[in-house]
């Protein structure tokens, strides 16, 4: 969920559509709150509730799409430390997500005799070090907050990029090697699609959703090549053919997201903008503190539900206002979150002192 140097509209309106499905999916999944929205607003809460995680999807695709543009801008091999890399990533991810569960930590405390059944049980100092390093679900333990598991997997899926654009620059010394990252990419976004991503036992695992996330950096350098429009022709009768062997909803929305970008991408090569101009700042205002939303409604979220949960005769309706009071309050204290812990984060390093590695 990184932010790029310089804005992309498009880019933007897909973190701020996703940010806020993710957040109703949310709300209408836990506790008393939910529970009003389902009685009040049964098929939107219900449609919420079942497909609002897809959502995810799209934070994948373009997850890959600013990865490949970071890492290579135009589909070379990688030229920074593996390492160094790896290492940012992990503290830009890691550091406000540990900000934000001990939030949520703090809120469980406050509500734990109103609401047990939303809280984790028997929370000790191993499964903390779990989330911390990011492998709570690989080891089997229980999530402390909703949404740790994409942050694990984020993490993963950018290792293993990096890895394989590693690869490219170690194992090829061909003229041609310019292209070995992105094809390297590419087998294993099409091993994900036609293998991985058919095994629900994977999904603790990067190559599960690499489908997706190489699509996103696949479309990146397509549209930095003279022959994109070919190559991207290729890629979607890959996809398709997967999706025609065994449809998932989860990879046709990766691929249209994929699609979008590349469509949005080749009216900006062409100088023509793919969103009006006037939505600009909008757009950024509501995609910049993305993650801080991701990560912060929830201990919001149990401290409306412990309010709500007081009044167990409330009409829905008094459920439907909570619900919405908590997508505000969320909204309020999401770009104070980003000023204050995430972007912090993503300066300091606590290694600084330490000598720099070589370039890997």
């Amino acid at each position: 969920m990184s932010t790029p140097l310089h804005r992309l509209p498009q880019v933007d309106l897909l973190k701020a559509l996703a940010a806020q499905v993710i957040v109703l999916h949310h709300l209408v999944s836990y506790g008393p709150i939910a529970r009003a929205a389902h009685d009040a607003l049964p098929a939107l809460a219900g449609l919420l509730q079942d497909y609002g995680r897809m959502a995810v999807q799209v934070f994948l695709v373009v997850g890959g799409y600013l990865s490949a543009r970071a890492l290579s801008p135009r589909g070379g091999a990688l030229q920074a430390g593996v390492a160094a890399l790896l290492w940012r990533r992990y503290l830009r991810l890691v550091l406000p997500f540990l900000a934000a569960l001990a939030l949520t930590l703090g809120a469980s405390a406050l509500i734990t005799s109103s609401l047990p059944e939303l809280l984790p049980s028997g929370i000790g100092a191993v499964q903390l070090l779990a989330h911390a390093l990011l492998l709570h679900d690989v080891l089997g333990y229980e999530a402390l907050t909703v949404g740790a598991w994409y942050v694990a997997i984020d993490l993963q899926l950018f290792a293993l990029l990096l890895g394989l654009l590693w690869l490219a620059r170690r194992g090829w010394r061909h003229p041609g090697r310019q292209l070995a990252g992105p094809l390297l990419v590419a087998g294993m976004a099409l091993a994900s699609a036609f293998f991985f991503n058919l095994d629900a036992t994977l999904d603790v695992w990067a190559p599960y959703f690499f489908a997706a996330y190489g699509l996103g950096a696949l479309v990146h350098w397509l549209g930095c090549w003279r022959h994109g429009r070919a190559g991207l022709a290729l890629l979607v009768l890959a996809a398709s053919t997967a999706l025609l062997l065994d449809w998932r909803d989860r990879l046709a929305l990766a691929l249209a997201t994929a699609l979008w970008l590349a469509w949005a991408q080749t009216r900006q090569a062409a100088g023509r903008a793919p969103l009006p101009a006037r939505w600009g700042d909008r757009l950024t205002a509501w995609a910049t503190p993305s993650y801080a939303l991701f990560l912060l409604h929830f201990p919001v979220l149990l401290l409306t539900n412990a309010l709500l949960a007081q009044w167990p005769d409330a009409p829905p309706a008094a459920g439907v206002a909570l619900l919405v009071a908590t997508w505000a309050l969320a909204h309020r204290l999401a770009p104070t979150f980003h000023r204050w812990v995430e972007l912090p984060a993503a300066r300091w390093d606590p290694l600084a002192w330490l000598p720099r590695p070589r370039t890997a």
